[in-house]
């Protein structure tokens, strides 16, 4: 209760300071092509010219084409500075009242008008009545308005409406000449319909600025996550190498005082140093992975090698996929994490193009350099339109995770007939990455 009573307090304060807000505010530019972007500014010119030299037609006082014309310079400075526009506006129609209220203005200039002597929508020919605001003052008045409510608070756009409104009724105490009825009917309904126009587009456009963050928010969120799932099942693959090379290292320094006679003390104390080093950290890399390991996630599966490529294209093939495939250079081992990333870059690369490009044939080159092995995974244009999934863009995350922890390169990108392709490159002698080369 205390809070509310505080906002309460505090309302009229801050009503205040956005209503003196002179800081710039432009009118934001349309979403699309390039040549529509600046629509709304167009239409606001458009919409001030029009008005704004509509009174010179009907052949009245010369101080009211003067107005209509600052008038409509006030609404296209609405458009970069709405509430310094609005109050200028206020101003211009208090003189405009004043002005108006002293000359006899033809019915039949304004068909559209009300007819006070009977006070229905009709079309006067004849006799004269007098109105204080002209139909474009009145237009042009609700068009700063409008440009007002799309830029700021609904609060302030209610005050806004309520001073204007209170500003007629001052109008109609203080210059009793004019007849008011045709005004009021035209001006009062005209200027609350712009603000309520002006509020529900500024709402919509908010919402729907909110939405676009929230999803680009969680599309990052999901990025991230499935980037950090990912290094997880990297680390979770790669246990099962480390610990093979940490078992070898344990196991040999036991076994290599047996293979000297008379070893000395200082060679037994090393080597049983190297054995408990060994030990220690394949302990300390067991509890690791039992953080990183999920409930579910198969405790000791045998990690896929390069040796397994010809049953993965296999199954590829089997499922309708026109699939190419070469090898270059003389095949050898290669370190397990090397043959474990390779094989789990053409596995994610081949589901990526059955995914985004069905139907189409893919090439799968692999190619062993002195230094290096190479991976190129390239597909061919879709035979048809593919609607891109909520998912897309994860697993070139995970490809490029474990090209980048091997030292290697990964370069992704369209062809020129219209296709997708994967070029990876992994060095055999890195010494940046997990695992030693044997």
């Amino acid at each position: 209760m205390r809070v509310e009573v505080g906002r309460l307090r505090r309302l009229p304060g801050a009503l205040r300071a956005d209503l003196w807000a002179t800081a710039p505010d432009p009118l934001p530019r349309m979403a699309g092509p390039r040549w529509s972007s600046r629509l709304p500014h167009v239409l606001v010119i458009l919409y001030a010219l029009v008005m704004g030299t509509f009174p010179n037609a009907a052949g009245v006082d010369p101080t009211v084409p003067l107005l209509a014309m600052v008038q409509a310079a006030i609404l296209m400075i609405a458009m970069s500075y709405p509430l310094p526009a609005w109050w200028a506006s206020i101003v211009v129609m208090v003189i405009g009242a004043r002005s108006g209220a002293t000359y006899l203005q033809q019915s039949l200039s304004f068909p559209w008008m009300v007819n006070s002597s009977t006070s229905v929508m009709s079309v006067v020919h004849a006799s004269p009545v007098t109105f204080p605001w002209t139909g474009s003052g009145i237009a042009l008045q609700a068009g700063v308005l409008f440009l007002l409510a799309l830029r700021v608070r609904p609060r302030v756009a209610a005050a806004s409406l309520a001073i204007t409104t209170l500003v007629g009724v001052g109008c109609v105490v203080f210059l009793p000449k004019a007849n008011w009825s045709g005004d009021a009917v035209l001006a009062l309904p005209a200027y609350a319909v712009a603000v309520l126009v002006g509020v529900g587009v500024r709402l919509l456009r908010t919402t729907r600025t909110r939405l676009e963050a929230q999803e680009e928010l969680t599309a990052e969120e999901r990025a991230r996550r499935t980037l950090l799932e990912e290094r997880s099942r990297i680390a979770r693959e790669l246990h099962d190498v480390v610990a093979h090379h940490m078992s070898v290292i344990s196991i040999q320094a036991q076994v290599a005082p047996h293979l000297v006679d008379n070893p000395p003390d200082e060679l037994k104390e090393n080597l049983a140093g190297i054995r408990g080093n060994a030990v220690a950290a394949l302990t300390e890399l067991r509890r690791i992975l039992g953080v990183l390991r999920a409930q579910d996630a198969p405790g000791d599966a045998p990690q896929p090698t390069l040796d397994r490529l010809d049953d993965l294209l296999a199954n590829v093939r089997a499922a309708g996929v026109e699939l190419t495939a070469e090898t270059t250079g003389e095949p050898r081992p290669l370190s397990p994490g090397v043959e474990l990333s390779a094989f789990r870059i053409v596995q994610e690369a081949l589901s990526n193009a059955m995914r985004h490009a069905p139907g189409a044939p893919v090439t799968v080159q692999l190619g062993y350099r002195p230094a290096a092995v190479t991976i190129r995974v390239a597909n061919a244009a879709p035979a048809a339109a593919v609607p891109r999934s909520p998912g897309a863009g994860h697993g070139l995350l995970g490809m490029r995770e474990r090209a980048a922890m091997l030292g290697g390169d990964l370069v992704t990108g369209p062809t020129p007939d219209g296709g997708y392709e994967v070029s990876v490159f992994l060095p055999v002698d890195s010494q940046k990455g997990i695992e030693a080369t044997p």
